[in-house]
């Protein structure tokens, strides 16, 4: 059967109040067997995410590429991983990507992602629009400059209760990491954490009303979780999970799987375009269990690769 991930992934979506305005529709056709980026009805989403809350874990990753497109694929959770491919859509050229987000507008007449990036010395805000027929459609709008020195960048969206946060982290070449709150648009500096010069690829794990966890790798291989305490003034906890094995990746995709803070974590390497899927137990440091599930069979030739999720999904992986 046909994956129609995107539908699986509305379940929730209906609780956002924020808008987005629509336009035209775009013609195009879906071949099998990639899933497919056709918007169905309120109907048919809420019935399909009843069917996928029984169904296998899945990372759905995306990543802009060189030749200024997106692709992504839906990995499913076995020895050996599945993969199913979307079909590529345009895009713009990127060097730094954070998570997507899938959401809809508070009348549901509108589905879109949202998601930041780095072009050049800039950050910039995407939506990207889907319709009821054909690809997606990416907007894009400048939020400022400043940003040449910083390599990666991760967000976090805590959006399920109350205190809610939108954070924003950078990891600069300068050893630093920078935490930016999302305020009217724009985002707001709350400071930086020293000592991480010697780290490459970042993402986030968790996200809570208390606390957010970066999941981080070093140019040595070494694997570390760093929780940052929302309080302005606290330091971040730094445990490690493994000294070595982990200097291939230069980027983590990470998913919650189960019900006790299992996340399905996607680790790619650039230099051969290959991704690697990985089953974490909730994360405990050094005892953190880890099972390899092995080669997915895709080519993740992108800039870097990221989540995509909805709006509502909530990482809680340590």
């Amino acid at each position: 059967m046909k994956l129609q991930r995107l539908a699986l992934a509305m379940a929730g979506v209906g609780m956002l109040a924020a808008t987005a305005a629509s336009g035209p529709a775009i013609a195009g056709t879906q071949a099998d067997p990639k899933p497919s980026w056709t918007v169905k009805s309120a109907e048919s989403k809420q019935r399909l995410s009843v069917q996928a809350a029984a169904a296998a874990c899945i990372s759905w990753v995306g990543w802009p590429t060189g030749a200024n497109t997106v692709e992504s694929v839906d990995v499913t959770a076995a020895k050996p991983p599945r993969a199913a491919a979307y079909e590529p859509f345009n895009f713009t050229s990127t060097r730094a990507n954070a998570t997507w987000y899938l959401a809809q507008n508070a009348s549901a007449t509108q589905v879109y992602f949202y998601g930041l990036f780095l072009q050049g010395d800039a950050l910039y805000r995407h939506t990207t629009y889907l319709y009821e027929d054909g690809l997606p459609r990416p907007t894009y709008k400048r939020i400022g400059g400043g940003w040449t020195s910083f390599k990666s960048i991760a967000t976090s969206n805590y959006s399920v209760a109350q205190p809610r946060h939108a954070y924003l982290y950078g990891l600069n070449t300068n050893g630093n990491l920078y935490r930016y709150a999302q305020v009217n648009g724009g985002f707001k500096s709350l400071g930086s954490f020293a000592g991480f010069r010697g780290f490459k690829a970042m993402t986030v794990i968790s996200e809570t009303a208390t606390y957010d966890t970066l999941l981080m790798t070093t140019n040595a291989g070494a694997l570390y979780t760093i929780r940052i305490p929302v309080t302005g003034t606290a330091k971040p906890v730094v445990k490690l999970i493994r000294s070595a094995g982990w200097s291939a990746f230069e980027s983590l995709v990470t998913h919650s799987c189960g019900t006790r803070g299992g996340t399905l974590v996607v680790g790619v390497d650039h230099n051969t375009d290959s991704g690697y899927q990985y089953a974490f137990s909730h994360a405990t440091g050094s005892t953190t269990a880890i099972t390899s599930y092995g080669k997915i069979p895709a080519v993740f030739n992108g800039i870097n690769h990221v989540a995509f999720t909805t709006h509502y999904d909530q990482l809680f992986g340590e």
